[in-house]
């Protein structure tokens, strides 16, 4: 179906917004701005009267430090939206401020919006009325697959295979792209978040000791591996021990960190390696010759690109900005005439949700 021929010349004259809905964070990009928000994708919410009280970095500021009666949620998990009508508030708030503080008033904005590929029909409605009921004129849906791979700077376009594998907080989506499809896809929930629960299991299981996942996720960054590293480190892991409810503190080195994270490193090699089994043989010929290509926040794990290469016996490079791959995928949609009608023509012939 043809564009809208009023809705491209408005679109000259206004400032189209791209958004990244992750599971741990939240990218805003307007067009001819940048980047201009990254926050916590967590709601901060009151028990009693479900008002909603903070949403970003300031909910995720009140996480562990708020009384019985207030909450901070995430509402992805594991890839999937588990409570749409606060992601749709959350939508709305991120769209809404965006226009205060640029004052985008009219002509209304056309939003893209990066969606997780294992949501319903449901929650891809829910997500697409909160762009319109935020103020935009028009709102298109992405696969972060495909979002990451445009994002990255992949020919999907092309009649050649491209590669794709975004390991983001709650999912790690693997995905061979062609001709502006997506050809073979897997998606496992092993990503970010399983990491930082492989590491509080660990330090609970050997050092008999909590952590929160705030410490898990700092130590998973300052010496998690996924390859034995040329120099391996040392840090000072800091808890509470768990026979005298003490504090306690233990030295652990990146040799052990691996060692944690090594089930949730597994997996992803065998997501990887499993839909390279299913992969057309024309289309696993172009990316021998292309290499795969890593996005998200899980691709600067240390060594994850080396260990694939291993594993896989193909070349693979880490995307220039893996966390902002998804954001600026979605933003160059709205710019892509082609792929922006195709993505109208599946908004169009959606069946209506039951």
């Amino acid at each position: 179906m043809p564009l809208n021929p009023f809705n491209a010349l408005l679109g000259m004259f206004s400032h189209d917004i791209a958004i990244d809905l992750g599971t741990a964070n939240t990218l805003v990009m307007v067009k001819g701005r940048g980047i201009v928000i990254d926050e916590p994708s967590v709601v901060a919410i009151d028990r009693i009267n479900k008002k909603i009280l903070a949403i970003g970095a300031e909910a995720k500021r009140m996480v562990g430090r708020t009384p019985a009666d207030i909450v901070a949620v995430r509402p992805l998990r594991d890839g999937v939206i588990s409570d749409f009508s606060v992601t749709e508030k959350m939508l709305q708030y991120f769209i809404r401020s965006v226009h205060d503080h640029f004052g985008l008033g009219l002509p209304r904005p056309r939003v893209s919006v990066g969606i997780p590929s294992g949501v319903t029909e449901v929650e891809k409605r829910a997500v697409h009325d909160a762009a319109l009921n935020a103020g935009a004129r028009a709102a298109y849906l992405v696969e972060e697959p495909m979002a990451a791979a445009i994002g990255a700077g992949l020919p999907v376009m092309e009649p050649a295979g491209s590669m794709i594998v975004d390991i983001g907080g709650g999912t790690t989506e693997v995905a061979v792209i062609s001709m502006g499809g997506i050809v073979v896809a897997t998606s496992i929930r092993t990503a970010g978040d399983e990491m930082d629960a492989e590491i509080v299991s660990y330090a609970r299981q050997v050092h008999n000791m909590l952590i929160g996942e705030r410490t898990a996720e700092e130590v998973k960054i300052e010496a998690g591996s996924a390859h034995p590293l040329e120099r391996e480190i040392t840090l000072e892991l800091k808890g509470r021990d768990l026979a005298t409810g003490l504090p306690k503190a233990v030295e652990v080195s990146s040799v052990e960190v691996r060692d944690a994270l090594s089930g949730s490193v597994n997996d992803i090699v065998d997501s990887v390696r499993q839909t390279i089994e299913v992969t057309p043989p024309e289309l696993v010929a172009d990316i021998m010759s292309t290499g795969i290509i890593l996005a998200g926040g899980g691709a600067l794990l240390r060594g994850m690109d080396r260990r694939l290469s291993q594993e896989t016996k193909f070349p693979v490079y880490v995307s220039e900005d893996p966390l902002t791959c998804v954001v600026k995928g979605a933003a160059e949609v709205l710019e892509e005439a082609a792929i922006l009608q195709k993505l109208q023509a599946r908004l169009s012939t959606r069946k209506a949700p039951r």
